[in-house]
């Protein structure tokens, strides 16, 4: 879904999702990139039992709940298969492994444990478009560079910006290597300037519906059933309106196995 009108902060789309949010008592709920907290705070007088989690905790100011340090680009210092659920909002962008990252996830996470990313859509159609043109996100915005993406801190490690940023394919196709499976794309703003691009909209239907028809006809050695299936949610995110004309992605996971198992889930599909 969509909304036209109203503020693009994605921390407030994410507000009213967990506000129709199924009961979060007692849920154990890992936030990281924690941020200031304003999030963990919500979760926290929802009824969910939070664990904060940031690269800087001293940024951190929810009043009641302690942040601890966590760097995404490392193991994370969780305990195996504790979390019901993982909030991750615009941390993925910035990670250079982002499947070692969300194997991470898959092992803090609970059997059937749910995944919530948030990222900026490099997949909407202004986006592909800049990127033709300049390899940016942004007409306006240099590709990244040294002097934008490249952060270092006084323990000499070095952090980046949004060096990886992440399209709605590559995102799904990890997210199955680590084990999840989509459930939900969820409400973002609209970017008007890709919604003036979707003239363009019968174009996209076609050119996919023809890559998917001679994919179907390609490797016999795979069922067919199973082709069908891969290929026609593939084909169905490309022609997501909320993919095509949303300023973020704002995906719902869910774990469908273990790390151990994770090669016989996809083989199963």
């Amino acid at each position: 879904m969509l909304k036209f009108f109203g503020t693009s902060l994605i921390k407030t789309f994410v507000f009213d999702f967990f506000q129709r949010y199924q009961d979060l008592s007692g849920k154990v709920v890992v936030d990281i990139p924690a941020g200031d907290g304003h999030m963990s705070a919500f979760l926290k007088g929802a009824g969910a039992d939070v664990k904060p989690y940031d690269l800087f905790p001293d940024f951190f100011k929810a009043d009641g709940l302690q942040c601890t340090e966590a760097d995404l680009a490392e193991a994370l210092p969780i305990e195996s298969k504790s979390a019901d659920l993982v909030l991750c909002q615009e941390g993925l962008e910035h990670m250079p492994n982002q499947l070692f990252v969300l194997k991470e996830f898959n092992r803090i996470l609970k059997e059937n444990g749910k995944l919530i990313i948030t990222v900026p859509n490099i997949s909407h159609l202004r986006a592909k478009l800049s990127y033709f043109f300049t390899e940016s996100d942004l007409l306006k915005r240099m590709p990244a560079n040294e002097l934008d993406a490249l952060w270092f801190e006084n323990n000499g490690k070095m952090y980046f910006g949004h060096i990886f940023l992440i399209p709605i394919q590559k995102l799904r196709v990890l997210s199955v290597a680590a084990g999840f499976k989509i459930d939900k794309l969820h409400t973002v703003k609209v970017s008007s300037s890709s919604l003036i691009l979707g003239i363009l909209y019968p174009l996209i239907v076609v050119i996919n519906l023809l890559a998917y028809a001679r994919n179907m006809l390609k490797k016999d050695s795979i069922p067919k059933d199973k082709k069908k299936k891969v290929y026609w949610e593939i084909f169905k995110l490309n022609i997501h309106p909320t993919v095509l004309f949303g300023r973020h992605l704002f995906v719902e996971f869910t774990k469908v196995s273990d790390l151990a198992d994770i090669n016989m889930h996809v083989n199963e599909r």
